[in-house]
């Protein structure tokens, strides 16, 4: 349907879900799109993440939107440069760039009462308005550093992982690595080959299965591009198959343990030494924390110039690292692999909805929303990659798409009907979802152990508990008898009188 009546849509953030949304959104001219992004460009995650070695952990054939396929990916699982080009070249061909404003950073966002519209306003003090409010600033956008003392006082360079110092030479240098997560096992195997010595600071051991990856080849290219079928058949082996890992993480204990073999397995094959095997052996179940890709992590750690320290960091001095045994680990760059404040969504924006609530007081428990998307009091507001929507596996993408199928269904509603009124999410929708599905999660793997996908009262905020083919069926069609309408103060007022 293309609508008479345009509803203004403002966008925030553009990475892959920001700009899923634009093209949702914008597709057959439905509505009055803009994207406003802090940044100097587009990409999201994949232009802040340039670390040495930094790549996808997600297949490319999968890890790209269903309405822009590549047939030239460099390799299987794509590097962070193809990636980043490739969302370039996707806001491109579809002319999505031209309804992005770069260097615009939004600090507010206030629902209007009286027009049934949101005002957003800028750190430049500029104000937006619009008839819904799509966040699509991800989880993974704000770099977390860990609370340790001196962290400030290092003499050296020190950075963390997504905020990565090119101007700083590793060669020959000693290198702390602080956390084993996701960037430390691509980062690491790279800086090890240059440096000097590299001391990684580990926490907790994590599951490492390994990578299969390759480049492809000129006849890779040739069958995606013109074997009919070959690269949608490749696309749908890959989904099928990241759904099976789904199902060893959440709720199929036999698949768990043939997945734990593997990585056990693995360790075991390149770490002879029994006392830094014990070192890397979890000691949680597997998929408590991200279960982690690398057919290089374990090896590069086997090397003589890499070394592994599990005593708790109790300080940072002006040289170096001290642990809780007392030794001062002396080096000459601190590089943090210590991840992001994912469980602090939309942070640091302060977001007003009706009567004044605040979200960020509304989710002082956790963040909750109905299917991810929509935060009762707060109407015409969708999130994308919101709560409870992150994966334990497949491609985040296919959810981010879903996510914009969604909002668009809403937002041809509200053209049909008319401007000057709003779909809010009913209460008991949302706590009746909200209930299910955290009780889903208290009784599978994710509760098990401290991880990022918890907050610090213990409740799942990141994940969805189910496949990619469940979220996509419950979001199939937008149910609009799970909103009310709002209207403005004045118009309500009409009608009551």
């Amino acid at each position: 349907m293309t609508a008479t009546i345009r509803p203004r849509v403002l966008v925030i953030g553009a990475g892959f879900g920001g700009l899923a949304a634009a093209y949702e959104l914008s597709r057959e001219g439905l509505a009055e799109v803009t994207v406003l992004e802090k940044a100097h460009d587009i990409g999201g995650v994949w232009r802040e993440n340039t670390y040495p070695g930094a790549a996808c952990d997600v297949p490319s054939n999968l890890y790209s939107y269903s309405f822009a396929r590549k047939t030239d990916w460099g390799r299987r699982y794509a590097e962070q440069p193809d990636i980043l080009g490739y969302i370039h070249d996707t806001a491109d061909r579809f002319g999505l760039r031209k309804l992005v404003r770069t260097g615009v950073e939004v600090t507010s966002a206030q629902f209007d009462e009286s027009t049934a519209t949101w005002r957003v306003t800028t750190s430049s003090g500029d104000v937006f308005e619009a008839d819904v409010l799509v966040p699509a600033v991800g989880q993974l956008s704000r770099p977390a550093l860990p609370n340790i003392p001196g962290l400030d006082t290092f003499a050296g360079p020190s950075f963390h992982s997504a905020q990565w110092r090119h101007d700083v030479d590793l060669a020959g240098k000693r290198v702390a690595v602080l956390g084993t997560g996701a960037s430390a096992i691509q980062f690491v195997p790279r800086i090890r080959q240059t440096a000097g010595h590299v001391t990684v600071f580990q926490r907790s051991a994590p599951y490492v299965v390994p990578k299969v990856d390759r480049a492809y080849t000129e006849k890779h290219h040739a069958a995606f591009a013109k074997v009919p079928g070959f690269a949608a058949a490749m696309r749908g082996a890959i989904w099928e198959t990241t759904e099976l890992l789904g199902l060893a993480l959440t709720r199929v204990a036999p698949l768990a343990r043939v997945l734990q073999a593997l990585a056990s397995a693995n360790l075991k094959r390149h770490i002879k030494d029994p006392v830094l095997r014990a070192k890397l052996t979890p000691d949680y179940p597997i998929g408590c924390k991200r279960v982690l890709f690398s057919s290089d992590w374990y090896p590069a750690l086997a090397c003589d110039n890499v070394s592994v320290e599990t005593d708790a960091i109790t300080e940072v001095t002006p040289t170096g690292v001290r642990t809780a045994d007392g030794r001062l680990h002396e080096v000459d760059v601190i590089v943090y692999g210590t991840g992001f404040k994912a469980t602090e969504f939309l942070a640091p924006m302060t977001i007003t909805g009706r009567d004044g609530r605040d979200l960020h007081a509304e989710w002082a428990q956790g963040a909750r929303a109905h299917l991810g998307m929509a935060v009762p009091g707060f109407p015409n507001m969708f999130l994308i990659y919101g709560p409870n929507t992150n994966l334990g596996s497949s491609s985040i993408i296919l959810m981010m798409e879903q996510q914009a199928g969604y909002i668009r269904q809403i937002t041809a509603e509200l053209a049909r009907r008319g401007m000057g009124r709003a779909f809010e999410v009913r209460r008991d929708v949302e706590e009746a979802y909200d209930a299910a599905v955290q009780s889903r999660l208290e009784n599978g793997v994710w509760t098990t152990c401290d991880s990022w996908y918890r907050t610090e009262s213990g409740r799942v905020t990141t994940n969805w508990p189910g496949l990619v083919h469940e979220y996509q069926h419950r979001t199939r069609v937008a149910a609009i008898e799970d909103y009310h309408e709002v209207l403005p103060v004045r118009q309500a007022e009409e009608v009551n009188a």
